[in-house]
C-alpha cells in the first residue's frame, strides 16, 4: 500500500537519486553537493516550518518513489500576515505501476495548513494537475522574455550552447555586432538589437550596491501589492546569498535606479555574462515607472558587454515592455490556490507579487550544475 509523508533527513539520499534520475541524467549517480543542497534547501533553511514541509511518496515495496518539494513564503496581505508556500520539483518514478502518484502529492500538499500556494515552473502535464485542483493559472505571470542587445553574440551564445568551437567565433561577432549597432541612433527601437549609444531618459541614475543594500529597497518597492512578500531579515538574506552565489548563472548585478534628486524609483538584480544571456532574476518599479527602470537595465547591461537580457514577467512590466521590442514566450505556467477566493483574485487582478526571489526561480535546483 502506497503512502505519502513528509521528508525526512534520512530520505535525502534517495531523493537525491530520483532528482537525478528524473530531471538530470539517469545514467550518473548524485554528487554530493547535490545531496548536500536539497538538504540545506529543504530542511535546514531560515523560516523552515515542519508544518508545511516537502512530500515524499512511499510505493508498495516501501521504495520512495516520489517527491515534491515545498518552500515556506512568509506573505502579508493588507497587513494580515499569511503563511505561503512554494511547490517545486514534482517527480514521480515508476508511474506505470502508480500513475496517481504525482496527483496524490500535489492534492497533499494544496491540503496543508498554508493560506497560498504557489508554482512558477508548472509543465503542462503538472498545470493539468493544478487546475483540477481548483489552482488557477496566471497567464500574465507566465511568460518569459528576451531582449536581444547584441544579434551576433547572441546567435554564438544560442549556437555554443550545442557546439562549444562555435566560441572561437567571439572576435568575428563582436566586430559584426559593434558594426550593426554603431549605425543605429540612439533611440532606435529594433528586435535585432540595441543601439551602441542607448540613451535613457531623465537623467536616471544606476548604481550598483551589495545584497543589504539591495534587500532595503524590497520593501519602498513592493508596497502597492496588496499581496506581497513579508520574509523577515534573515530568510531574505539567506535567499540573496543563495541567488548571488549561483556562479553557473553568471555574475549578480545589483542595482538602484534613482532621480536626479535620489528619489528611487526602482531596482534590478540579474547576471551578467559578457556576450551572453544575462538572466534577470527580479526587476522592481514603482508605478508609472516600470518603463524608465527597464530602459535602465538594458542600458546597463549592454554597456557590461550582455548579447541579451532573459526574465520573466509580472503584470506591472508587461505594458512597458509592449512597446520596447521584447519578445515572449511560454515556457512554464505560473499558478496560484487558496481556500480564500480574495487571495487569488488579488493574482487574477495583478494585485499580487510573485515570480523571480518570490518563487522557485532563484534555486541552484532550477538550473544549477552540481559536480
Amino acid at each position: 500500500m502506497s503512502r505519502i509523508r513528509p521528508l525526512e533527513a534520512a530520505d535525502i539520499p534517495a531523493v537525491a537519486g530520483l532528482f537525478q534520475r528524473v530531471f538530470r541524467d539517469r545514467d550518473t549517480l548524485p554528487s554530493p553537493s547535490l545531496t548536500a543542497y536539497l538538504r540545506e534547501h529543504y530542511l535546514e533553511a531560515p523560516g523552515y516550518d515542519p508544518q508545511i514541509s516537502p512530500l515524499v511518496h512511499i510505493g508498495a515495496d516501501g521504495a520512495i518513489s516520489g517527491f515534491i518539494g515545498i518552500s515556506v513564503l512568509p506573505m502579508s496581505h493588507e497587513g494580515r500576515k499569511l503563511r505561503a508556500a512554494v511547490g517545486s520539483a514534482l517527480m514521480v518514478e515508476r508511474r506505470a505501476s502508480d500513475p496517481m502518484a504525482g496527483a496524490r502529492l500535489l492534492k497533499a500538499f494544496l491540503a496543508g495548513p498554508q493560506d497560498l500556494s504557489f508554482t512558477e515552473t508548472a509543465s503542462e502535464v503538472s498545470a493539468q494537475m493544478w487546475t483540477r485542483l481548483r489552482g488557477v493559472e496566471l497567464p500574465q505571470y507566465s511568460l518569459d522574455w528576451l531582449r536581444v542587445i547584441r544579434p551576433a553574440a547572441f546567435t554564438l551564445a544560442q549556437a555554443s550552447r550545442r557546439i562549444a568551437a562555435a566560441r572561437l567565433l567571439a572576435p568575428v561577432a563582436s566586430r559584426i555586432d559593434r558594426h550593426l549597432r554603431g549605425r543605429m541612433q540612439g533611440n532606435d527601437l529594433r528586435w535585432s538589437a540595441v543601439p551602441e549609444n542607448w540613451k535613457v531618459k531623465g537623467g536616471l541614475e544606476v548604481a550598483q550596491t551589495d545584497q543589504a543594500g539591495f534587500a532595503a529597497m524590497l520593501d519602498p518597492l513592493t508596497k502597492q501589492f496588496a499581496v506581497r512578500p513579508d520574509w523577515g531579515d534573515e530568510r531574505f538574506a539567506h535567499i540573496l546569498a543563495e541567488a548571488a552565489g549561483a556562479p553557473d548563472r553568471g555574475e549578480p548585478v545589483f542595482a538602484s535606479v534613482s532621480t536626479p534628486g535620489g528619489a528611487l524609483i526602482g531596482a534590478f538584480l540579474y547576471y551578467l555574462r559578457p556576450r551572453g544571456i544575462a538572466r534577470v532574476l527580479q526587476l522592481l518599479a514603482l508605478p508609472g515607472q516600470a518603463g524608465p527602470v527597464l530602459d535602465c537595465l538594458i542600458g546597463h547591461a549592454a554597456q557590461n558587454g550582455a548579447a541579451a537580457l532573459r526574465g520573466r514577467t509580472q503584470p506591472a512590466l508587461l505594458e512597458a515592455m509592449l512597446g520596447r521590442r521584447i519578445a515572449f514566450f511560454p515556457l512554464a505556467a505560473t499558478i496560484v490556490h487558496s481556500r480564500e477566493e480574495r487571495l487569488v483574485e488579488a493574482y487574477r487582478g495583478s494585485q499580487g507579487f510573485f515570480n523571480g526571489l518570490a518563487g522557485e526561480n532563484w534555486s541552484r535546483l532550477v538550473d544549477g550544475r552540481f559536480e
